[in-house]
């Protein structure tokens, strides 16, 4: 019951983007259209859930036995580059079509603060690494619905006589705080849930 309630909580309670206001970059940049929207999350997904766990170990394994916590943030950074880096050699060589596919998303990834913000968050929250994977694999998908989402409603948006006065970007910071404020109707969600499942 746990793992259910940090999937239903990341996904929608605590929302990466719309609740806690990591990886706005990629939000705004990236949801011009549902299908680069689609591209950029399954881009995120992969490299968040792979990011979390290597910088668990890194953190459990390295930096807490030698006493080098305060090294936490540049430690990460540098383990987040070098395996997106990888992974892009990598995913060259063995899967061209994935390559392909993924396109100019997977070095984007390097700058979202996302990736790092939940490295870190799951040490915050002294998860396991089992733990850490959920969590790292919800808020990915939690990432990947707003972002769709918002990618469809900018769609929407294009069809619509917009006032003039709020075309481009007023219109798409009013439809992402709309979003947000709808996102915010999930906040009772996860006491509810503990309340029902009796983990109080």
């Amino acid at each position: 019951m746990e793992f259910i309630l940090i999937f239903i909580s990341a996904i929608f309670v605590n929302n990466i983007v719309l609740s806690q206001f990591l990886g706005i970059c990629p939000f705004l940049g990236v949801s011009k259209k549902v299908n680069t929207a689609l591209g950029m999350s399954a881009a995120v997904a992969f490299v968040l859930t792979l990011a979390t766990i290597v910088t668990y170990l890194v953190q459990k394994g390295v930096l807490d036995p030698l006493g080098l916590q305060y090294l936490q943030t540049i430690a990460f950074i540098l383990v987040i580059a070098a395996l997106v880096q990888m992974v892009e050699i990598v995913m060259k060589k063995v899967s061209p079509a994935l390559y392909q596919a993924l396109g100019i998303f997977l070095p984007l990834i390097t700058t979202n603060c996302a990736v790092l913000g939940v490295a870190i968050l799951v040490i915050q929250k002294d998860f396991s690494l089992v733990q850490s994977v959920v969590y790292a694999f919800s808020t990915a998908i939690g990432f990947g619905l707003a972002l769709t989402v918002f990618a469809g409603l900018r769609e929407q948006l294009e069809l619509v006589n917009v006032p003039k006065g709020m075309k481009g970007v007023a219109i798409t910071m009013v439809t992402a705080g709309l979003l947000s404020l709808a996102f915010m109707g999930f906040s009772g969600v996860d006491g509810g849930l503990k309340t029902v499942f009796g983990l109080d």
